[in-house]
């Protein structure tokens, strides 16, 4: 059995990306509808702005929590520091 991590910020960041499924929903529909395009423009990039945000959450919260809790169980510096930049090239 995978041992589950509490990240307390995950709850947030799926009620954001459900906000966003249903805001890219109507951006879709928008399209359909031969909306202006600079109105579907404003809207996909706060579709997309949601995204980021809930993507840089999760980020941080992988690196405040996970990498400090990995050095606390003394996995040591390189692996935290390789599991770092991992994480870092999505931000």
């Amino acid at each position: 059995m995978k041992k589950k991590h509490l990240h307390r910020t995950h709850p947030g960041i799926v009620k954001r990306l459900k906000r966003a499924e249903g805001h890219l929903r109507n951006v879709v529909g928008m399209i359909e509808a031969d909306r202006e395009c600079i109105d579907i423009a404003q809207q996909l990039h706060a579709v997309e702005k949601a995204i980021e945000n809930a993507k840089k959450t999760l980020v941080h919260d992988h690196i405040d929590h996970c990498l400090e809790h990995s050095v606390e169980k003394k996995k040591g510096a390189h692996w935290a520091l390789k599991e770092f930049k991992e994480i870092a090239k999505y931000l």
